[in-house]
């Protein structure tokens, strides 16, 4: 960071943003979901290692490549101790994303052949009468809340009935507290976190006693076989159950909603599509590349290093910050716009390393599915008038609602 660079001032920075985002990053400060692109892309011009004095303190990293470095070097950079920063020590462990190899990899092999994208081929007709049965109710009206009436639902129908077969009827509690645990009061995120736990160990107790089905929760129940021969514990299939659950919902739901209100606010790139369906496939990596779901996503140093100039100790905990990096003028040419004509394929929105989304293929599809069948019933909306679009920001980008008409 320049520091002679007037723009970069504690006071300038304090007075456009509230706060000295560069000195003093928070990613659960109110003024960073308020004013989240201005803060994301000057981190990335501009400071792309900022410091936080938060708890333990811990830095973020907005660079591709240094995303990119952190991200694929597993045995520097461990993922066992949490992947946000002052993780509350009483909150369940998430597995296999907070697990390292080989024990991570024993997981990622059992279950990646239930996320395959020939399995989500599979069930890319049934995702997309999912979009037009919630199309169905609200498209008379000539207006919907996006997020509560589509964005909000698709992704747990989708991942509920067609992935891990979780009573559909549980389908907004679930998302309730989801959204509880990881936006709500600081004080109040565990225990939503560990209602959500306990709510899918109940489920998976009762899968057990049933017949096997032959789905990625009887993978589960089979269980891995750790380096040091154990096996498994009962907590870490559980474990797995949320994680699934939680990239399975949440993130899913703000690449909806960005792709809604994308469209909504530029006719011409939504006449693109129209004109050239063939590119929604392209349109897609874009759209998650400008508009990353995961903020950002943390690591702890486990030696001595130094990246992007910063010389990091044992014991520092950094955060890979995904939503800069799919915006680093550094590696993407006019990273702000969109190219449905020619993508960035190269975006580390999905992870890099190890730990790539293992629901990276579930996403694509899903948002294809939504865009080619919302344009087929919808092809011009707009943001309805006298109407914000309502966002959330903690480690995760998340949007509330969005008022949404057409004619």
């Amino acid at each position: 960071m320049d520091r002679t660079d007037p723009e970069l001032s504690p006071e300038r920075l304090i007075e456009r943003f509230g706060r000295d985002f560069f000195r003093d990053f928070d990613i659960d400060d109110p003024n960073l979901n308020e004013h989240f692109h201005e803060i994301i892309d000057l981190m990335v011009q501009k400071c792309p290692v900022a410091h936080s004095n938060v708890g333990t303190g811990y830095y973020v990293f907005s660079t591709e490549d240094a995303v990119r470095q952190i991200g694929q070097d597993w045995q520097t950079f461990s993922s066992a101790k949490g992947y946000i920063p002052n993780r509350p020590a009483d909150q369940p462990l998430m597995i296999p994303v907070e697990q390292d190899p080989p024990n991570h990899t024993s997981w990622r092999r059992a279950l990646n052949p239930h996320m395959s994208p020939q399995v989500m081929d599979s069930i890319r007709e049934d995702v997309a009468r999912e979009v037009n049965l919630l199309i169905d109710k609200f498209i008379d009206r000539g207006e919907c809340e996006f997020i509560s009436e589509m964005a909000g639902v698709l992704p747990g129908r989708a991942f509920f009935i067609y992935v891990l077969g979780v009573p559909v009827d549980d389908l907004p509690e679930l998302v309730h507290d989801v959204d509880k645990s990881l936006f709500g009061p600081l004080d109040e995120r565990t225990k939503y976190h560990k209602k959500v736990y306990d709510y899918l160990e109940a489920f998976l107790k009762k899968r057990k006693e049933m017949p096997p089905q032959g789905d990625i929760v009887d993978t589960i129940l089979q269980g891995v076989t750790y380096k040091d021969g154990s096996e498994a514990p009962w907590d870490h299939q559980v474990s797995v159950v949320l994680d699934l659950t939680y990239g399975g919902i949440s993130t899913t739901i703000y690449a909806v909603g960005s792709i809604a209100r994308h469209l909504a606010d530029h006719p011409e790139q939504r006449q693109q599509l129209l004109d050239h369906p063939e590119w929604i496939e392209n349109s897609v990596e874009e759209f998650v590349r400008a508009y990353s779901p995961v903020v950002a996503m943390g690591r702890t140093c486990m030696r001595d290093v130094e990246v992007d100039g910063v010389q990091l100790k044992e014991g520092d905990y950094v955060m890979l910050g995904f939503s800069g990096a799919g915006r680093d003028p550094r590696t993407i040419e006019k990273p702000r716009e969109l190219n449905f004509a020619e993508p960035t394929i190269h975006h580390p929105t999905f992870g890099v390393g190890p730990h790539r989304c293992i629901g990276s293929h579930l996403a694509r599809m899903e948002l294809a599915v939504f865009i080619r069948e919302w344009l087929k019933r919808i092809p011009h909306f707009r943001v309805k008038p006298g109407t914000q679009p309502v966002y959330e920001t903690g480690f995760l980008r998340a949007m509330s609602s969005l008022y949404i008409e057409w004619k």
